[in-house]
């Protein structure tokens, strides 16, 4: 015997709707407008990455100044596959300087020696020394020329001479590090849920085509009465990865960084982080000495409460006018007045 088991689904829901090597485009459902805008973002802004952030220059005798050619050099997209995993932060790496776990060293040098203008692109960029991995800091390159973005023009005699130095960073310090060239965002299509009041002159269905994305929702009828508790479930994303990271991979990294996020707040507020005991005392607890900061104010020995510097009418511990650690007070009351 057969039996029909109708089980609907529970937790998010992922549906691919189409997969490229540098786009990806999916459904979300089961999840809250929250949490899918939370997802968003973070693919735009705090995925780690690689991109220039240091240039030496050598020798530039090109008609463009140092600091043109420093900022094509920082756009330039870098491979960056396993960075979250293999490259440390500058600022967490215990090198002094920089060294092969935190960045990646690429020279460029280039001379024209013919009539012909020379065109330098970011195939030119030539990885040198140690890396993480064997892919991290490559320029990438997706034309099929297989040259890459241009970076300048050279004419009979001039030269370029630059050491460059990438290093891992998120979008949120600086755009160079974004991994994703735009994200595309949509719920409610048929606009059910009056999230959005089009702006037209005659008619707002004629001048506000429907998305495509309307094709996988139905839209209410004319007569049936509005709700006003009804909720978003189904998000339409479109992600565009430059090439740095593969579209598939900015997603689960995404998913990382908010669930690091999320036990870093956990931690905070059950007390097993950092200055957990103190927020703990804050919050409720019955052990007074748990709301006392280490750091607080204790009056010298042998000097009585009355005589701090913030009793109302009370004298300095050191007198008026006296010869403190700090110098000569010049105020007749002490520190407090």
């Amino acid at each position: 015997m057969d039996y029909e088991m109708d089980i609907e689904p529970t937790g998010p829901q992922v549906t691919v709707r189409e997969a490229e090597p540098y786009r990806v485009d999916f459904k979300l459902s089961s999840v809250d407008l929250a949490f899918a805008n939370s997802i968003r973002r973070t693919m735009l802004a705090e995925i780690p990455t690689m991109a220039i952030d240091l240039v030496e220059v050598e020798k530039n005798t090109s008609v463009l100044p140092d600091e043109f050619l420093a900022h094509r050099l920082g756009l330039i997209p870098l491979n960056s596959k396993n960075c979250d995993q293999d490259v440390e932060y500058t600022r967490d790496c215990e090198c002094d300087d920089r060294c092969s776990r935190c960045s990646v060293t690429l020279t460029l040098h280039a001379r024209c020696t013919s009539d012909e203008i020379m065109r330098v692109y970011a195939r030119d960029l030539a990885v040198s020394g140690e890396r993480a991995n064997e892919w991290v800091g490559n320029p990438v390159i997706t034309d099929p020329e297989g040259k890459g973005p241009l970076i300048c023009k050279l004419r009979r005699g001039q030269e370029l001479k630059m050491t460059c130095i990438a290093k891992k960073g998120i979008a949120k310090e600086h755009a160079k590090w974004a991994p994703t060239a735009a994200v595309g965002f949509e719920y409610d299509p048929h606009n059910n849920l009056r999230h959005v009041d089009y702006w037209y002159e005659e008619d707002a269905a004629k001048e506000w085509p429907i998305s495509q994305n309307s094709a996988w929702e139905h839209a209410n009828p004319p007569d049936q009465p509005f709700d006003y508790d009804a909720q978003p479930n189904n998000f339409y994303i479109d992600v565009e990865s430059i090439g740095m990271i593969d579209p598939d991979m900015i997603i689960q990294q995404s998913i990382i960084v908010l669930q690091r996020k999320l036990a870093s707040v956990i931690s905070s507020l059950s007390g097993s982080g950092d200055g957990g005991a103190d927020r703990g005392g804050m919050m409720g607890g019955e052990d007074d000495d748990m709301m006392r900061s280490p750091d607080a104010y204790e009056p010298p020995e042998g000097i009585d409460g009355g005589f701090t510097a913030y009793a109302s009418g009370g004298a300095s511990a050191w007198g008026a006018s006296a010869a403190t650690p700090y110098g000569v007070t010049p105020y007749g009351g002490g520190y407090g007045f």
